[in-house]
């Protein structure tokens, strides 16, 4: 143990000052907020009669034959909306990732605004999209499928960008030298190099579209959070948590087919 004092000692002993306040108005920031929003003790106690009743409310799940039906049919339209949305975002992203990577972009000077357009995507949440497009399209599941297409383009551009600005750049010399164009060089020296990263990305993508497309019903965008939505605001808990324990199996399922499908990619 007095071995150890001194070493901890020791990295603190070169900080500078600036960065010695920073750390206590961080710590003073993190503390503040803790105070202002974190729930009290007092108040998880109050509240745990409330919960075990809302659980006993919701025991045993609803197991009707004709409910599960219709929440199999939402939960197949939850599939569709995630795997059209993830689909048609991966593919979008593939050209806006390359223009937003520098260097490598075909119109270098201007990557930075396409960057920015990824961020603007990625920055809005899901929700506002989804309430977006349901005043624009309406009600449904066309809905959900844009909210995922332009989520995917958010998290995929970035991370696919990134993936073709740490590509190996001798392969891109070399056919540069050679007179090689801007679409040559990212079928030939880029994609090549990057592809087991951007494979990784669009799993992660796939899985990310799922849990997004459960929760997009509760603003009517169509799969089975609508349906949630639908048993909560009816007071039919039962209903609720047979819906909860589907989407629970759901997100399992879904972990389980990428993380097998990433082992088999490597």
């Amino acid at each position: 143990m007095s071995g150890v004092a001194p070493d901890f000692r020791s990295r603190f002993s070169g900080m500078s000052s600036i960065n010695f306040v920073l750390i206590i108005v961080v710590a003073a920031i993190i503390l503040s907020s803790i105070n202002s929003v974190a729930p009290s003790v007092g108040q998880l106690a109050d509240g745990l009669p409330s919960m075990v009743n809302l659980l006993d409310r919701m025991w045993p799940p609803n197991t009707e034959a004709n409910f599960l039906t219709r929440v199999g049919m939402r939960l197949v339209e939850t599939f569709q909306i995630a795997l059209a949305g993830a689909a048609i975002g991966i593919a979008l992203s593939l050209p806006i990732g390359w223009l937003a990577a520098k260097k490598v972009s075909p119109i270098s000077p201007a990557s930075w605004l396409v960057k920015a357009i990824i961020s603007l995507l990625r920055t809005i949440p899901d929700l506002v999209w989804a309430l977006l497009f349901v005043v624009t399209v309406g009600l449904g599941a066309v809905a959900g499928t844009m909210t995922i297409v332009v989520d995917t383009i958010g998290f995929c551009g970035r991370f696919f960008a990134e993936a073709m600005e740490d590509a190996d750049k001798e392969p891109q010399e070399a056919l540069a030298a050679i007179g090689a164009n801007k679409v040559s060089i990212l079928m030939g020296g880029i994609l090549p190099d990057a592809a087991p990263s951007m494979i990784n990305t669009a799993l992660f993508a796939l899985e990310k579209a799922v849990r997004s497309s459960v929760v997009l019903g509760l603003v009517g965008a169509g799969g089975i959070g609508q349906e949630l939505k639908a048993a909560f605001d009816l007071f039919q808990y039962k209903n609720a948590s047979a819906i909860i324990l589907v989407i629970f199996v759901i997100v399992l399922v879904m972990e389980f087919i990428t993380d097998w499908l990433r082992t088999k990619l490597q």
